[in-house]
């Protein structure tokens, strides 16, 4: 059997397989390699054995990479592929994000069989989501629907749904534009009601800081305006110290050669909210980011200190 150039490694969901199938075959095109010459490597988090309990509960996004990145720095892959919306403020320090594929839709997509809009949705009825910030933001906007935690991967999210335990779900635009599942949105969510998650809809390559072989490789499928979007949400995301536990958004695009970017962190109630928005060059991503971060916590004040601690 021919051993494999590159080993990536991913969650074994369809949609992180369909991630890392997508990069696979982007290197393929870049580089001439043959598909056998990259062997996806499915591993199993902790984030996907425990789907009884919030993320907020048992450690946060980390649960989510901790075992790939473990994989990644004993040499036994060589590359990660994560969504971007996965990944912690901060990573290891041995460990770099070398690579972003192009963005897909970054807004979220409600999901219901009767109801077009979240206004429309049944008085005081259930939903289900497990994400703090859309629970946050949907609560915001209505504060009499009941939410309940809603963990597992999007088919399984998909079946809770169909077989009536909730109302309504909420899902990524990206992920089921990925799955060829589109056609299971009701109506994309305005970013005016639900900001997106920091980096969503984004594909980061993670590889090891000394891998300049590897780096190389990548360099040829990165793709600059959604590294440049997500440097500065994630910088935003890293000043406000921001985890699972923690209603965070913020989505940063770019229009004639400038970056304009919307910041925002919620009370756990969405009684509260806290936005910052900047305009700038392309070049100032980051302190873009991080500038609109101190803003948001400068009018928080004790709010966000006792929600963040």
């Amino acid at each position: 059997m021919q051993t494999p150039r590159l080993k990536i490694g991913s969650r074994g969901s369809r949609l992180a397989l369909a991630q890392a199938e997508e990069t696979r075959l982007r290197l393929c095109a870049a580089h001439g390699f043959d598909p056998a010459d990259i062997e996806i490597v499915a591993i199993t988090t902790t984030g996907d054995r425990v789907r009884d309990r919030p993320l907020s509960e048992i450690g946060g996004k980390g649960l989510f990479t901790k075992e790939i990145e473990e994989a990644l720095l004993s040499g036994s892959i060589d590359l990660a592929v994560h969504s971007m919306k996965d990944m912690p403020a901060q990573l290891p320090e041995a460990l770099v994000i070398a690579a972003l594929l192009p963005r897909e839709d970054a807004r979220d997509a409600l999901i219901s069989p009767h109801c077009a809009s979240i206004r429309d949705l049944p008085p005081s009825c259930v939903v289900g989501s497990a994400s703090v910030r859309r629970q946050a933001q949907l609560k915001r906007i209505r504060p009499d629907i009941s939410v309940v935690n809603l963990r597992g991967n999007v088919e399984t999210r998909l079946a809770k749904l169909d077989q009536g335990e909730v109302a309504a779900t909420f899902l990524a635009c990206a992920g089921l534009n990925r799955l060829g599942l589109s056609h299971r949105i009701t109506a994309p969510v305005p970013e005016e009601d639900m900001l997106p998650a920091v980096a969503q809809g984004a594909i980061g390559i993670e590889i090891r800081a000394s891998d300049d072989s590897v780096r190389e490789l990548l360099a040829a499928i990165n793709d600059l305006p959604t590294e440049t979007a997500v440097a500065c949400e994630r910088a935003f995301l890293a000043s406000l110290d921001g985890s699972c536990r923690t209603p965070i958004a913020g989505h940063a695009v770019i229009r004639e050669n400038h970056l304009e970017f919307r910041g925002e962190a919620l009370t756990l109630d969405g009684k509260m909210t806290f936005t910052a928005s900047r305009t700038g060059a392309l070049t100032d991503a980051a302190r873009l980011g991080r500038d609109a971060g101190e803003e948001v916590k400068a009018k928080g004040g004790r709010h966000l200190v006792d929600l963040f601690s």
